[in-house]
């Protein structure tokens, strides 16, 4: 027993000598953790969506088929994006509750199982997928656009391993609290990206696989960063020494206990994708999934700032429910869910007033100018989704940071597998209302998935903040 306490004094001993500053905004105030740490995850979101928006400008040259195609690669390259991201959030929140708890040896040594778990399912992920990938596309009803599908989606399918790493160390510098090299590294993958599209499209003439290739390329240099400040360099919180790795049970236990919540969370977003697909095609055809596509990628810009302060939001909460501080908890989840519904509030009204403008940029090319009216009427009706988006993406980051990913998983599910596609297919195909429908049905069911899961997380802050001394509650509510 005195063994063990003296390991915990070293231990909380080692932690205070070695805290970075973005520790120390970790474990400070929640108000300003959250905006100090969200801003350059803003900054580095936002500049990934405009360089996803600039690839799809790209792409549309090549004419709606090969944006139709992209649609339904988007759906299994978001697979990919939920495991590594999964992982990382699994990893990041335990490291961040190991940080709160002054247990540097513990967050030492999560940080080590997450990169090795990493590592592993990466390659258990690339092998089928790349394999089987025309059989895929030919039963997600990519018909016609089956051979481009294919052509774009095997280049990402081979470059598992770097986007399986890139997501997980970003995630790891953010778990203590050193956002801005997370957006450095995010920085230079999507202005690398943006510069090497035209030339890999167009200039060397490789086409739809030309973006494939860019994108690879550029996540392999953001990765190279981030190995160097993680693995050379040493000059993080983190220590990793994969010489003397010792597996531990509960580490991993830990880990995967919101690691497969999540990524199954976010897989159902992506099964969501392949269901609304086929409803579009059902009303419409894949000039519909060229519309939705290329819409969702347009509206994702204005998701950036929800994103960026979702991840600020695991790490803060982690810190703070490792440390038993469930006053803080409250402040973290209130806070932010006001500053998100109000950002969002004004993009929304900004890209209704310039919706026509904004999808014309999308459809230049003489075989993509007839979608424009549609995809305008797209990002119209999404404008109604991002405020209320708030609630659910910062409730299920919550539960994340907490280690409750069942929580956020179950009610994840009921948002994205049946509120959304029972409305979609609700309206578009009983309702008659054709594609429009299915917009409609998107804003209606994501929009009653995050008003519950708002609801649940306070249920859950609240039974949290039953446990703290009367005096603590008192006067946090002075």
């Amino acid at each position: 027993m005195k063994n063990d306490q003296d390991k915990n004094r070293i231990s909380a001993g080692n932690a205070e000598k070695m805290e970075t500053t973005g520790v120390k905004t970790l474990l400070g105030d929640p108000k300003k953790a959250i905006v100090k740490l969200s801003i350059p995850m803003i900054v580095a979101m936002s500049v990934q969506t405009i360089y996803s928006l600039i690839d799809t400008y790209w792409v549309s040259g090549l004419g709606a088929d090969a944006l139709a195609a992209m649609g339904f690669v988007f759906p299994f390259f978001f697979i990919s994006m939920a495991l590594s991201n999964g992982i990382g959030i699994g990893g990041g929140a335990a490291i961040s509750r190991r940080i709160g708890a002054q247990d540097k040896v513990g967050a030492d040594n999560a940080a080590v199982h997450t990169i090795i778990i990493t590592v592993l399912l990466s390659i258990l992920f690339t092998i089928p997928f790349y394999i089987f990938a025309p059989q895929l596309f030919t039963l997600a009803g990519a018909g016609k656009t089956t051979e481009l599908a294919v052509a774009f989606a095997r280049v990402i399918f081979l470059g598992s391993i770097v986007i399986f790493f890139s997501s997980v160390a970003n995630a790891i510098l953010r778990s203590e609290g050193d956002s801005k090299r997370a957006m450095k590294a995010m920085l230079v993958s999507a202005v690398l990206n943006i510069i090497l599209d035209p030339i890999f499209i167009y200039n060397l003439n490789m086409g739809i696989a030309g973006a494939a290739w860019a994108t690879l390329l550029s996540i392999a240099i953001s990765c190279l960063m981030m190995g160097n400040w993680l693995f050379f360099r040493k000059d993080t919180y983190l220590t990793f020494d994969f010489k003397n790795f010792h597996f531990d049970k509960q580490i991993v236990k830990e880990i995967f206990e919101v690691t497969v919540p999540a990524s199954v969370q976010q897989l159902s977003m992506s099964l969501s994708m392949i269901f609304l697909n086929f409803i579009i095609v059902l009303v419409s055809n894949t000039d519909g999934v060229a519309v939705y596509s290329t819409g969702w990628r347009i509206a994702t810009i204005a998701m950036a700032p929800l994103i960026g302060m979702s991840t600020a939001i695991i790490s803060v909460t982690g810190a703070a429910i490792g440390a038993h501080d469930y006053i803080k908890a409250k402040v973290v989840l209130s806070y932010s869910t006001k500053l998100g519904f109000l950002i969002e509030c004004g993009i929304g009204a900004f890209l209704f007033i310039f919706a026509t403008q904004i999808a014309s940029l999308f459809t230049q090319s003489e075989s993509g100018t007839h979608i424009t009216a549609d995809l305008a009427y797209f990002l119209k009706v999404m404008c109604l989704f991002y405020p209320i988006a708030a609630l659910g993406f910062f409730s299920s980051s919550f539960f994340q940071g907490a280690g409750k990913g069942m929580s956020a998983l179950v009610a994840t599910l009921l948002r994205t597998i049946v509120f959304t596609p029972l409305f979609a297919a609700l309206l578009a195909i009983t309702f008659n209302m054709g594609q429009e429908g299915a917009w409609w049905g998107m804003v209606i069911g994501n929009g009653i998935g995050s008003l519950l899961m708002y609801i649940w997380a306070g249920y859950f802050l609240r039974a949290l903040l039953r446990t703290e001394p009367a005096s603590r509650v008192d006067g946090a509510s002075a």
